[in-house]
């Protein structure tokens, strides 16, 4: 599971170049003076600080740069001395030890002494040497490596801890002399600060340069004391926290280097705290054994605002009933925390997402052995994220093994660790093309949905949220991550884990010092975290669910569906945001695309798009107004347009993997196994897509149909079309009217087909086929429309089917006899009673008038 690829080995990189310097050594029958090299301190660069008995009873030390793979002596001691902590500057210039004396009972025999010596030396040029610690406790010495504008520092910094429970920084004035030489300034006056006291536990970060240390005093209090490369330093942090009393017998010091000469105390408590650049901050610590039988630790996820300790039934083992060391190690990988305790356990604990244990990973048994890492092996934290193995003297970098996740999703595993491999592999390893390829490849064998989750409903949702998450880390808390949420009532496996017991408890407010204006980096990220956690603790439904819009998108459907063109202007805002996507989407690997998608008028997924746009940009605009609306717009229309190019992508792996050509468009042939298999998935995307109501890449309905045709019974695929789920489009049956012939099968299939279309796309369908009955129909559309302009320029034609004797279904007809009918009742009834009127003076007055148009009236 948990994979370690060593980076250093000190018997390779340091002890071949020792023996190669040091021919009196090579004479010698032993090599037991220059094998005992110790690794005392990784500093921030790196650089590993070690040291060495040499041949002629002295002890030496030196660095390894792991960048020019090289080999430095720094200093010489004239007699075998025992390091206890050691620490070399940034420049190579001054180095602080810390000696354990000890006083000879026998010629290989110790006995430890209560003097430790501390010690400031100049390494170059070598001149000057400075007691500053004689004292009776152990002492812990490291320098900072502060940025700095100057080429030459003039002062050096170094941090003196003591197990007495105190914190001094030493500052060291440099001066260069001969133009080449720098030295101590003035080395009998060093100026030093208190940093802290009353500590019984103290933790080095030396990459971004921050000690923290935990208070005794009336309760246990974590600090941090951030130091800056301007000023000196400053308490920036404090988080109360409930622990037991009586922690520790002496103080515990985390990543001061190792002491190769201190006493192995099994203390009962192992504690470090974690922090990423995204504004996440875990204080992980063990509790005292109570039992050999169970394992307990903690986890404070202080970017949360709760912390969760877990209890672990350990099975008996072959070394169950020895000394063994049952402290779990605590590893940082970023997104996630392993907890790894060996012959026991792995929990792989993801640090940001701690709603659900189904999105953690816990192992036990053989799947839980680490090879590198035994029930005996003493591993200490370095710069880097990377381990170091103290007894083998090995640095390890840390990472998952692909391969391993991959297994987890096999079906003899249970569908939480399923689960929680798929989403670790989709946010934390990703993005890989190689393994994201993979997982298509295992989603298209496994497609049918698994009880307690959708594995396609999972790699979508998973993989959007590490896109945008990667572009702003405000939408950790607004965008959805995975798809159980979507259920109503979640199943038992992925709400616990068998023999692990989950304890959530509240924590209490940290305090993070200075106003927010003030605050750099990191923490300026973190007290944006805890702000925005107060908000979205304080408002219902802030994590957007996609089926929130259920209403909506069944509104549009219904909408496109139907003749009448509803809210018009709603429709034409869809579209813009329609635009905004595809405009994206098209520039994307137009010449490598194997799929025939995004190449056509799609009208209904065109207004799902632009319906998703719509209503994710009012989420994001209601809960996250800082971003500023034109931040939130690109954000949105990324996020669509990478929803449709996963989509894409699926399939084009799928078709890719079933080696599938153009021929597949072809409506002629029936469909090959490869065929059916593409369908299969495309069936289960479509599924999996509704159930979320996202919107599909137009053309997506068009190649599903094409495919449904080919591969299903005719009948099977007639009841797919009356129930939804295949889209008669418009492409598609334009390519069923023109590439099937008028044989009987074919006829019934279209005729269905034309049965099932609406009144709008059946006149356009019906030009393209070459049929007595498509011609039929062109000329019935054509003497409606003729007979319509008619009734327009000479008046209404009331028509009343009920009435007349001739079919209502024989338009043309109904139409000659109602403008018949209306033309005969207009016309004047002779048989109709005359009123009573004076016959020879209407004969008198037309003689009249036709004398006067005649011209005879003086005649």
């Amino acid at each position: 599971m948990l994979r370690l690829t060593h980076t250093f080995n000190i018997s390779t990189d340091v002890l071949t170049s020792i023996v190669a310097k040091e021919e009196t050594v090579r004479r010698s029958k032993a090599c037991a003076g220059v094998a005992d090299t110790r690794i005392h301190n990784v500093e921030r660069d790196g650089g590993v600080v070690y040291s060495w008995r040499g041949a002629s009873g002295t002890t030496r030390v030196g660095k390894y740069d792991p960048h020019t793979k090289q080999n430095k002596l720094l200093y010489t001691f004239d007699k075998q001395v025992c390091i206890s902590s050691c620490s070399l500057n940034k420049e190579e210039t001054l180095l602080a030890v810390s000696l354990t004396q000890f006083t000879r009972r026998g010629e290989e025999c110790f006995k430890p002494a209560s003097k430790c010596l501390t010690l400031l030396i100049e390494i170059h040029p070598i001149n000057n040497t400075k007691v500053l610690k004689a004292v009776d406790c152990k002492v812990k010495v490291q320098f900072l490596y502060l940025h700095t504008s100057r080429s030459v520092p003039l002062e050096s910094h170094l941090l003196l801890a003591a197990d007495d429970g105190y914190v001094d920084q030493y500052h060291i004035l440099l001066v260069k002399q001969e133009g080449y030489r720098v030295v101590m300034q003035n080395p009998e006056r060093l100026v030093k600060d208190r940093v802290a006291e009353e500590f019984c536990w103290a933790q080095w970060d030396s990459v971004p340069q921050r000690l923290y240390y935990l208070t005794c005093r009336e309760k246990h209090v974590l600090k941090c004391v951030q130091f800056f490369p301007d000023r000196n330093f400053e308490t920036v942090f404090e988080l109360p926290l409930d622990l037991p009393s009586n922690l520790f017998t002496s103080a515990r010091f985390v990543n001061f280097g190792h002491d190769h000469y201190q006493e192995k105390k099994n203390e009962g408590l192992n504690m470090v705290v974690f922090t990423d650049r995204s504004g996440t901050m875990c204080v992980c610590y063990s509790h005292p054994l109570c039992t050999q039988k169970e394992s307990t630790y903690t986890i404070a996820f202080v970017h949360r605002g709760f912390s969760k300790t877990y209890t672990v039934a350990l099975e008996q083992t072959a070394t169950s009933g020895s000394t063994v060391n049952l402290q779990p190690l605590f590893i940082h990988l970023g997104y996630y925390i392993v907890v790894y305790l060996a012959d026991h356990f792995l929990h792989l604990i993801n640090c940001r997402q701690q709603d659900l244990l189904c999105h953690s990973l816990f192992l036990s048994g053989a799947d839980a052995h680490v090879d590198a890492i035994g029930a005996d092996s003493v591993i200490l934290s370095v710069p880097g994220r990377r381990l170091l193995d103290v007894h083998t003297g090995r640095i390890y970098t840390t990472d998952l093994s692909h391969d391993f996740l991959l297994q987890l999703l096999s079906s003899s595993r249970p569908e939480a660790q399923r689960l929680a491999a798929l989403h670790c592999m989709l946010v934390h390893l990703g993005p890989d093309q190689d393994l994201e390829q993979k997982i298509i490849s295992w989603i298209s064998e496994n497609v049918m949905s698994f009880d307690a989750f959708d594995q396609i409903q999972e790699f979508i949702l998973a993989s959007l949220y590490r896109i945008c998450y990667q572009q702003s880390l405000s939408l950790d808390k607004v965008l959805p991550y995975s798809s159980v949420f979507e259920k109503k009532d979640l199943p038992v496996a992925l709400t616990a884990i068998p023999g692990v017991k989950c304890t959530p408890e509240l924590l209490a407010q940290p305090v993070i010092k200075g106003k927010a204006r003030s605050l750099q980096g990191y923490w300026e990220e973190l007290h944006c975290v805890i702000e925005r956690l107060k908000y979205f603790e304080a408002v219902p439904n802030p994590r957007y669910r996609t089926t929130q819009i259920k209403s909506e998108w069944t509104k549009l459907l219904a909408a496109m569906k139907s003749d009448k063109k509803k809210s018009p202007n709603h429709l034409r805002h869809l579209e813009e945001n329609t635009k905004k996507v595809l405009s994206m989407v098209d520039t994307w690997r137009l010449d490598k695309r194997v799929v025939p998608l995004f190449q056509e008028e799609d009208q209904q997924q065109r207004a799902l798009v632009g319906l998703m746009v719509d209503k994710l940009r009012e989420h994001l605009n209601k809960h996250l107004p800082r971003l500023g609306k034109k931040k939130i717009d690109t954000l949105v229309v990324n996020y669509v347009a990478k929803l449709l190019e996963l989509v894409r992508h699926m399939l084009e792996s799928v078709w890719l993997k079933l080696n599938l050509g153009s021929s597949v468009l072809c409506l002629k042939q029936q469909g090959s196994a490869e065929d059916w298999a593409m369908f299969h998935v495309m069936c289960r995307i479509l599924e999996a897509t509704e159930g979320l109501c996202l919107p599909l890449p137009p053309g997506y309905s068009t190649l599903l149909t094409v495919l449904g045709v080919r591969c299903l019974p005719r009948h099977t695929f007639l009841q797919y079309v009356d129930h939804g789920f295949l889209q008669l489009t418009d492409p598609f049956v334009s390519r069923l009217m023109t590439d099937l012939d008028n044989s009987d099968g074919n006829e019934e299939l279209k005729f269905s087909v034309l049965k099932r279309l609406p009144e709008c796309m059946d006149q356009r369908v019906c030009q393209l086929w070459d049929h007595p009955i498509s011609s039929a129909c062109i000329s019935r559309e054509y003497v409606r429309r003729l007979l319509e302009k008619y009734s327009k320029t000479r008046g209404s034609v009331q028509l009343d089917r009920d009435n007349t004797c001739f079919k209502p279904e024989f338009l043309p007809l109904t139409y000659l006899a109602g403008i018949l009918t209306d033309t005969e009742q207009q016309a004047p009834n002779p048989f109709e009673e005359q009123e009573n009127v004076d016959a020879r003076f209407v004969e008198e007055t037309a003689l009249k008038q036709t004398l006067m148009k005649l011209g005879l009236e003086d005649k």
